[in-house]
């Protein structure tokens, strides 16, 4: 199995005491601006610029989760990094999200990948919006998060999506050829 080899680096600025209009004249000002990601929460502002190697992670998971749930006849829909936002609390872009059954405004589940900070910090702006269930790619392995009741509690299953094998598809996400994560996901299966 071909790990990615370097621990990059990504863009990221942070500025707190932003009101929510502020926030959306910045987010309409990287509007033609695919490479930039744009968070808010309770008056804190995150840009960030992914590195290409969290598009190589986020690409393969969405990859292999979706081949994987197809193959189990889930009825999903895939709304990738769209913005989820609650006016003037909260707007996020997970790197990939779905819906179960049918498209709702706030997806089920969220899928953020962890390069250089984040992770279980950013729960509270998915608590703000609701979202269901929330995973954290980050050095080879998936973290799960439920909300239950108002808050988040781990979990080692997926409550969407049984019987995958998670340990297998965080360690495959970090392959940089497609192909051979692809390859050595069914292989585990």
């Amino acid at each position: 199995m071909t790990q990615l080899l370097e621990r990059p680096t990504e863009q990221r600025f942070t500025q707190t005491g932003v009101s929510w209009e502020s926030f959306k004249a910045i987010q309409y000002g990287f509007v033609d601006s695919p490479g930039v990601r744009l968070f808010y929460y309770e008056g804190e502002l995150e840009i960030l610029s992914p590195s290409s190697e969290h598009e190589i992670v986020k690409g393969n998971i969405g990859y292999l989760l979706e081949d994987y749930m197809l193959n189990q006849g889930l009825d999903f829909v895939a709304t990738g990094s769209f913005s989820q936002e609650k006016e003037a609390i909260a707007s996020v872009q997970a790197d990939e999200s779905y819906c179960f059954g049918e498209r709702k405004p706030i997806p089920d589940l969220a899928i953020e990948v962890v390069i250089t900070s984040g992770g279980p910090s950013k729960l509270r702006r998915y608590k703000a919006l609701g979202v269901q269930e929330v995973w954290f790619w980050e050095n080879g392995e998936i973290s799960i998060y439920q909300l239950v009741s108002t808050d988040y509690q781990k979990a080692s299953e997926s409550q969407f999506i049984k019987g995958i094998n998670v340990a297998r598809l965080a360690q495959c996400a970090a392959i940089e050829s497609r192909s051979q994560a692809v390859r050595e996901f069914k292989q585990g299966m």
